[in-house]
C-alpha cells in the first residue's frame, strides 16, 4: 500500500487493484458532497412544472432525472476539475487520489469517457431540449475547468458557470423534461427562480472558494477571496445570498404565492444568526465548514417552498 501512495499519477500502481477499487476511487473523483445542489435544483425544476404526481412511474423518473443531474453530470464536472486542479491540489489538498497517487490519468479518463456516455443517455430520455441543456453543462465544467478558458482563474466569471450550472440548468432540465414526458411547459415564473438560484449559488462558490485561498493565490487563481481577502469576500457572499432569496420572496409575493412567500422570508430571517458568525469568523476554511453546514440548507428549502408554491 506505502508504494501505491508513493506513486505518480502518471505510474500504474504497483499492487493489483479489485473492480471494487477503482470503482471507489472514481466515486472519490466525483465527490458526492457536491451532487446535492443539483439533484435537489432538478427535483425543484419538476416539481415547478406542475406535471408531476406521486406515482410510481412519475417518482421513478424524477429519480432517474436527480440521478443525471447529481451523481451522473455533476460527478462528470468533479472529475474534469479534480484532473485540471491536480497541481494546486497539490498544493492545496494533496491527499485527493490524482495529487496523492491513487488513480493514474488513464483511470481518470475512463470515468470521465463512461460519465459522459451515460449522462448523455439519460439525457435522451427526457427529450432533446434535456439533450442540449446536458451538452451546455458539459461545456460549462470545461471552460471552467480547463485550458485555454479556464474560467476558474476569473473568480466572477468561473463562479457564474458554476451557479449556473448547479442550480439554473437542473432546475431547468427538471422543468424540460416534465415537460416532454407529460405535455407541461417552462414557465417564466419557474425560469425566473432558477436564474435567482443560480445568482444565490454564486455566493455559495465564494464560500467554497475560502478553503483555497493560499494555494489559489500561488497559482494565479483569482478566486474572489484571493482577490479580495477574506472579510470582503464573505460580506459579498452573504449580500449575494441574500439578495436572490428576498428578491425571489418578492416575486412569490406579488405573484399571489402568500403563503410561499411568508414561509421564505422566515427561511431568509433565519439566516442572519448563522450569516453573523460567520462574517465575524477569522480562519477563512472554518468559515466555509460552518455555513456549508448550516447556512446551505435554509437556501435549499427556500428552493423547495417556492417549487411548491409556484406549482400550477
Amino acid at each position: 500500500m506505502a508504494a501505491e501512495q508513493s506513486a505518480s499519477p502518471n505510474t500504474a500502481p504497483k499492487e493489483a487493484l479489485t473492480l471494487q477499487t477503482l470503482f471507489a476511487r472514481s466515486i472519490a473523483l466525483m465527490k458526492p458532497v457536491t451532487w446535492f445542489p443539483p439533484t435537489i435544483a432538478f427535483i425543484c425544476g419538476t416539481i415547478a412544472s406542475g406535471t408531476t404526481h406521486f406515482e410510481f412511474i412519475t417518482v421513478s423518473q424524477i429519480a432517474l432525472g436527480a440521478l443525471m443531474a447529481g451523481p451522473i453530470l455533476c460527478g462528470l464536472s468533479q472529475v474534469i476539475n479534480e484532473y485540471c486542479d491536480r497541481e494546486v491540489d497539490a498544493i492545496n489538498e494533496p491527499q485527493r487520489p490524482i495529487p496523492a497517487g491513487l488513480v493514474t490519468h488513464r483511470h481518470v479518463f475512463v470515468t470521465i469517457a463512461v460519465l459522459t456516455i451515460i449522462g448523455l443517455a439519460l439525457s435522451l430520455f427526457f427529450g432533446m431540449q434535456v439533450v442540449y441543456i446536458t451538452l451546455v453543462g458539459m461545456l460549462f465544467a470545461v471552460m471552467y475547468s480547463a485550458e485555454p478558458f479556464r474560467a476558474k482563474k476569473l473568480g466572477w466569471i468561473g463562479n457564474a458557470l458554476v451557479s449556473v450550472s448547479y442550480e439554473g440548468l437542473p432546475w431547468i432540465a427538471g422543468s424540460l423534461a416534465f415537460a416532454h414526458l407529460s405535455g407541461g411547459s417552462l414557465s417564466n415564473g419557474s425560469l425566473l427562480l432558477a436564474g435567482l438560484y443560480s445568482l444565490g449559488a454564486h455566493g455559495i462558490m465564494t464560500i467554497n472558494d475560502f478553503k483555497s485561498i493560499e494555494g489559489d493565490r500561488m497559482m494565479g487563481i483569482k478566486s474572489i477571496p484571493a482577490q479580495m481577502g477574506a472579510d470582503w469576500a464573505a460580506m459579498s457572499a452573504v449580500i449575494t445570498i441574500d439578495s436572490a432569496l428576498l428578491i425571489a420572496d418578492f416575486y412569490m409575493y406579488y405573484s399571489g404565492h402568500t403563503t410561499s412567500a411568508i414561509i421564505m422570508f422566515l427561511l431568509t430571517l433565519g439566516q442572519i444568526p448563522t450569516q453573523r458568525k460567520f462574517l465575524q469568523m477569522t480562519d477563512p476554511r472554518a468559515r466555509a465548514i460552518y455555513y456549508n453546514a448550516s447556512g446551505v440548507m435554509i437556501f435549499v428549502c427556500c428552493m423547495i417552498v417556492s417549487a411548491v408554491g409556484i406549482r400550477p
